[in-house]
């Protein structure tokens, strides 16, 4: 397996071009790959837009999963350039949120549980010729729909209340446009929210000035839910 130019990097892993069709994902810490495979396989059998998965070389260790390289610019870049409102963003999030959530489980027999992504924010969605496509199922699980509504309000607006952070003001608006949305109908419940925090707070690749924030940004998801 010859590894190409590195195409960009995340909190936890990078990714290498192979070709023209490929590229390869790697964790930098030694995280398992293989657990995202089944899931990214059965959504895409349900027709949810994940990238198709590439053969996994001999050589690939068990941190690497080969995926589909995707042409276009991320969500995030989108609406940072201004090509995209914060409403059509809004739209965009709570649509495949509600698409994903609309696949039953795969695994567990609660009638209730869906396929969660744990992580669904602008950075995560590629803009294709497609149509867009969700990365990063590194934090899939299965459980409540509400909890991942949660977790992408929470993560938006961690980002809203942090003044260094250089998209503060576009997340805030994306935000007030989003929270209305997944709040309908008691999409977003309180102890959804609350259990989010919990895992927002326990996750290991924020730095500590992320991780103080996470007060500021809850109060400012359940004061847009209008609780």
């Amino acid at each position: 397996m010859r590894m190409g130019q590195l195409l960009g990097s995340g909190r936890n892993a990078d990714v290498y071009e192979l070709d023209e069709a490929w590229v390869l994902r790697r964790y930098r810490d030694g995280m398992d790959a293989s657990r995202e495979l089944p899931v990214m396989s059965y959504l895409s059998a349900s027709g949810y837009p994940v990238p198709r998965l590439g053969p996994q070389p001999p050589s690939a260790g068990p941190g690497d999963l080969v995926l589909q390289r995707l042409h276009g610019p991320s969500m995030l870049e989108s609406l940072m350039s201004g090509a995209m409102g914060a409403e059509e963003g809004a739209g965009l999030l709570t649509g495949l949120l509600a698409d994903l959530h609309s696949v039953p489980a795969r695994l567990s027999p609660d009638p209730e549980d869906r396929v969660l992504h744990l992580d669904l924010h602008p950075d995560n969605v590629m803009l294709t010729a497609d149509g867009p496509v969700v990365i990063d199922w590194s934090n899939t699980e299965e459980g409540r729909p509400a909890l991942d509504r949660a977790m992408s309000a929470l993560i938006l607006a961690q980002a809203a209340v942090d003044p260094a952070h250089p998209a503060a003001d576009g997340a805030r608006e994306l935000l007030t446009a989003l929270v209305p949305r997944l709040a309908a109908d008691d999409g977003l419940p309180a102890p959804h929210l609350a259990d989010a925090v919990a895992r927002r707070t326990l996750n290991p690749t924020m730095s500590p000035a992320e991780t103080a924030l996470i007060g500021d940004a809850a109060a400012l998801v359940t004061a847009l839910a209008g609780r």
